[in-house]
C-alpha cells in the first residue's frame, strides 16, 4: 500500500515540476521577444499553459499555474517592468481578464475530466455486471447436470440401504435449489425471466400452496383459506412465480417460528388488487433491520445460519412480485409475529 502511495505522490510531483518547467520555458521565450508582442499574445500563451496543466494535474495544478502566470505577466510583460505595479489602468483589465479566463477554463476542464472518468467507470461497473450476469447463467446452467446426476445415483443406491445416500440426494437438492436461485437473480439482472402472465384464482394458488406442504411432517400447522369464500378472487400473474413467492414465505414461516403455532395463508380481493398474506407467532423484525430485508443475502442477527440458503430468497421474491406489476411487503403482526403481504393485479371482471 505504501508503495502504491509513494508513486503516486512521484507522479503527482513530476506532472507539477513539468507544468512549471513549461511555464518558465514559454515565459523566457515571450521575454526574448516581448518588443515584438502584444499583450493578447502573451494572454493566450499563458493560457494554453494552463489548459495544458489542467488537463494533466487537475484543478489545484491548473490555479496554480495561472497564479503565477498571472505574476509573471504583470512582472515582465506591463509596464513598469520589473514590478508589480501596473501603471496603465487598462492594463488592469487585461489582467483581471487574464485571470478569470484561467480560472473558469481550469474549472471547466476539470468538471469535463471528472465526467468523463465518472462516465467511463459507469462503463466499466456495467460491463462488470454483464460479464456477472453471464458468468452466473453460465455457471448456473453448467452445474445442474451433475447435480441431476448425482441425485438419480443417489436414489438408484438407495435399495441397497445406505443412509448416506438419502443425505446425498437432500445434499444435492439443497444445491439445485441454490444453483436455481443463483440463475433467476442473473436473469431478472439482465430482464430475461420468462413471465406467463394470466387470470388466475386466487383459490387455486392457495391450493397449490397446501400441495407444496401436504408431504411435510409439519404440514398441519398450515392453515389455508380465502377471505372470502363465497367470492370469486381473480387476479392477473404468472402462476407458477406467485406460487414459488408464496411457498418460499410459507417455508420460512414453517422453519423460523415456534414448532407448536400455527401459520395462516389468506388470499382475497383489496381495493382493486388481489392480495395473500402469509403470518406467523415467530419473532418478527427487528425494526432496524427491515430495511435491509428484502435485500441479497440478508440474515437475520441472532438467527443461527441455515446451511441450506444463502439469504436470496427474499429478494428474490420481492423481484419476482415486482415483474409482474406487484408488491411484497412486510409488517408487524398485531399480538406478535410477521406478516408478509403479496399484492398482485386484480383481474378485470367487468362484462
Amino acid at each position: 500500500m505504501s508503495r502504491v502511495a509513494g508513486g503516486w505522490i512521484r507522479s503527482r510531483n513530476v506532472v507539477w515540476i513539468l507544468a512549471f518547467s513549461s511555464l518558465a520555458v514559454a515565459a523566457l521565450i515571450l521575454f526574448v521577444f516581448r518588443r515584438d508582442l502584444d499583450k493578447a499574445h502573451v494572454a493566450l500563451v499563458f493560457l494554453l499553459v494552463v489548459l495544458a496543466s489542467s488537463a494533466s494535474g487537475g484543478r489545484v495544478l491548473g490555479v496554480a499555474i495561472a497564479l503565477t502566470a498571472f505574476l509573471l505577466f504583470d512582472w515582465f510583460f506591463l509596464p513598469p517592468y520589473n514590478t508589480l505595479l501596473v501603471r496603465n489602468p487598462l492594463d488592469w483589465v487585461v489582467l483581471v481578464a487574464f485571470l478569470i479566463t484561467s480560472f473558469v477554463a481550469a474549472e471547466l476542464l476539470y468538471r469535463a475530466r471528472a465526467e468523463r472518468a465518472a462516465v467511463e467507470r459507469a462503463e466499466a461497473l456495467r460491463e462488470a455486471d454483464k460479464l456477472k450476469d453471464a458468468l452466473l447463467a453460465s455457471l448456473s446452467h453448467d452445474l445442474r447436470t451433475p447435480l441431476t446426476t448425482i441425485k438419480a445415483l443417489a436414489h438408484e443406491l438407495q435399495p441397497l440401504g445406505d443412509e448416506r445416500t438419502l443425505i446425498i440426494e437432500e445434499q444435492a437438492d439443497r444445491l439445485n435449489r441454490l444453483v436455481t436461485d443463483l440463475l433467476d437473480v442473473a436473469r431478472l439482472d439482465g430482464g430475461a425471466l420468462p413471465l406467463d402472465i394470466q387470470v388466475n384464482a386466487a383459490d387455486d394458488l392457495l391450493g397449490a400452496v397446501g400441495q407444496h406442504v401436504s408431504g411435510r411432517p409439519d404440514r398441519n400447522r398450515l392453515n389455508v383459506a380465502l377471505d372470502d369464500p363465497a367470492a370469486l378472487s381473480l387476479g392477473r400473474f404468472d402462476f407458477v412465480h406467485s406460487l414459488r413467492i408464496l411457498t418460499n414465505l410459507v417455508d420460512n414461516a414453517l422453519k423460523y417460528a415456534p414448532v407448536d403455532t400455527p401459520v395462516e395463508v389468506t388470499g382475497g380481493l383489496d381495493n382493486g388488487e388481489i392480495v395473500f398474506r402469509v403470518a406467523d407467532r415467530g419473532a418478527g423484525i427487528p425494526a432496524t433491520e427491515r430495511d435491509r430485508l428484502f435485500t441479497p443475502f440478508y440474515r437475520a442477527s441472532g438467527r443461527v445460519p441455515d446451511a441450506g440458503s444463502v439469504g436470496l430468497g427474499l429478494s428474490i421474491a420481492r423481484r419476482l412480485a415486482e415483474a409482474q406489476r406487484g408488491t411484497l411487503g412486510y409488517s408487524d403482526r398485531p399480538g406478535g409475529g410477521s406478516v408478509f403481504e403479496l399484492r398482485l393485479p386484480a383481474a378485470d371482471t367487468s362484462p
